[in-house]
């Protein structure tokens, strides 16, 4: 025989939880997929072929130890492979590459813009990526490099950002790793200069990291001035990139 049921149950605390609706976590790009972009692919593609002209120009017109040093070389090899890579993924609907990586490599041409074009191109004697002692002429072989590497590279990676790329991707947190190329870049130009003898020519790529000239001591002084500066134009972007309008309507 069962008991009979009592006439006043207790309530029952309500159980703790969230409440039914929250916002997804899940971006929009897990969910809706990317859509071909064959005009983005074609300017990134253009892009790289321009990074990897001026890179090859500038092997024809030096030596190659000596070119492959510069940061600008440097930062446009690593241009023409984002670029590339991006292309590629732009003409097939795949995911885009890391912010991080896309990031750092806008930051860099920027920086390879800023430098030559705010510290360098005006120097007595004039900066060359050669032995050359006298400024190029406009239309010069040694000339159009140097745009090429300082002035279209740098402003495509830019116009490509504004244009082409979504919004809000950089983050604050990205600033401080993408330092680690420019120390990593200033520990392997002094420790290049160390190595080669006093009359190598082009020991010193760039005026302002010239021990010799300046001794370490201004030298590094220059440095860290520069990886400040640096260091406030990445936190600049990533500013800029959260306040500035996505130029398209899906993540992709």
């Amino acid at each position: 025989m069962t008991a009979p049921i009592p006439r006043d149950i207790p309530d029952l605390p309500a159980v703790p939880g969230p409440p039914l609706l929250l916002p997804s976590p899940v971006p929009a790009t897990a969910v809706v997929a990317p859509v071909r972009r064959p005009m983005v692919a074609l300017f990134r593609l253009l892009t790289a072929l321009a990074a990897a002209g001026g890179v090859g120009l500038e092997l024809l017109l030096g030596t190659p130890a000596r070119t492959l040093s510069y940061f600008s070389v440097q930062t446009n090899i690593l241009l023409a492979v984002v670029m590339l890579l991006s292309a590629r993924r732009a003409w097939r609907a795949r995911r885009p590459l890391p912010s991080g990586v896309t990031g750092a490599t806008l930051l860099y041409a920027v920086i390879t813009a800023l430098v030559y074009h705010l510290l360098l191109a005006h120097t007595t004697p004039p900066f060359s990526m050669t032995d050359a002692t006298t400024l190029p002429a406009r239309w010069h072989g040694a000339w159009v490099t140097l745009q090429l590497l300082h002035t279209v590279t740098p402003l495509a990676a830019v116009l490509d950002w504004l244009l082409l790329t979504p919004a809000a991707r950089l983050h604050l947190r990205q600033a401080a790793a993408w330092l680690l190329y420019p120390l990593a870049y200033l520990a392997f130009s002094l420790t290049r200069a160390a190595l080669l003898t006093p009359s190598s020519p082009g020991r010193y790529l760039y005026p302002f990291l010239d021990a010799a000239t300046h001794g370490y001591r201004s030298t590094l002084a220059n440095a860290l001035l520069l990886g400040l500066a640096i260091y406030a134009l990445a936190v600049l972007l990533v500013a800029l990139d959260h306040t500035r309008p996505t130029p398209v309507r899906r993540r992709v």
